[in-house]
């Protein structure tokens, strides 16, 4: 995508999709008898490709179905693959606590149908992308068991040029609602010290199904809503449930010196049409004073 600077920053060094938790099920089902999943993860992949945006990688933070069937990992890689091709952008699948990871890795990954956690490690040209498995098999909340942390250590061990972002399910993150207290990722301490001196520079993370942000061990984390279904937090936390509205994703724009993280939300409405490409040439035919004194100034 052409980019044009008016300001003090120069273009994002590399660009991430991030979505998460899409819930398919095996012929088209609607989750909870009202939840149109497969619908909803088209439109979701028809407005991340609307934005005109040339990812480096996206990544879909877990759930990706929502019992573990065979026949959704595949729906699911037949409704990405095709869209990843045209983006030209390589996928990072991260499970989830619905995943099944013999079914994931067998759908998903073309790889052996083992209990083994889904982790992986990417180079986006000098920016490291570490999946790690945050999945318990059998279970909802999330964990990293002590030979993942070991692993994690040992590839952090030295630093990316870009520095690392970590992905993974069960964001490590108190949340006001309840519920979801029961589900989250167990021994943070843990994760926090295998990070620590590390080149970690941001966590994406998803299971909430509402947008949110945070800290941990010093370190942003960012966590993309659903394109399943979303929580509807106007409700009190203890009355929290879901809504078949407020879908979105994030792009992620990674510079030398920060991480932004937008929140894109997946909806049918037209805009004012005032900033348009024509305007967008006007301006950069002007000089830095001249469109200082068209726009900048109040009228």
């Amino acid at each position: 995508m052409a980019s044009v600077q008016f300001g003090q920053h120069a273009p994002a060094r590399r660009v991430i999709l991030h979505l998460s938790d899409t819930h398919l099920l095996a012929g088209d089902r609607l989750l909870g008898g009202r939840y149109d999943t497969a619908a909803h993860l088209r439109r979701t992949l028809e407005a991340a490709e609307a934005t005109g945006v040339r990812p480096d990688a996206v990544v879909f933070t877990g759930d990706l179905t929502d019992l573990g069937e065979p026949e959704a990992y595949r729906a699911l890689r037949e409704a990405v693959d095709p869209w990843a091709a045209r983006l030209g952008a390589p996928v990072v699948w991260v499970a989830g606590n619905h995943d099944e990871r013999p079914a994931l890795r067998a759908g998903l990954l073309d790889g052996e149908p083992t209990e083994e956690p889904v982790t992986g490690v990417w180079d986006l040209g000098g920016l490291r992308l570490i999946a790690l498995d945050s999945s318990v098999p059998g279970w909802h909340h999330g964990d990293l068991d002590a030979a993942q942390l070991e692993w994690l250590r040992a590839e952090l061990s030295e630093p990316a040029p870009l520095g690392t972002i970590l992905a993974l399910h069960h964001p490590p993150l108190p949340t006001h609602i309840p519920f979801f207290d029961i589900l989250e990722l167990r021994d943070q301490p843990g994760l926090a010290a295998a990070i620590a001196g590390s080149d970690v520079r941001a966590i994406l993370a998803g299971h909430l199904h509402y947008s949110t942000s945070g800290t941990f061990a010093g370190v942003p984390v960012s966590v993309s809503a659903a394109s399943c279904y979303t929580m509807d937090l106007a409700r009190p936390a203890d009355e929290v449930n879901g809504m078949d509205a407020g879908q979105s994703f994030h792009l992620v724009h990674v510079w030398d010196d920060t991480i932004t993280h937008a929140v894109v939300p997946v909806v049918d409405a037209e805009p004012a049409g005032y900033f348009t490409p024509e305007w967008v040439a006007r301006m950069a035919a002007l000089t830095p004073e001249e469109r200082l004194e068209a726009f900048s100034r109040k009228r």
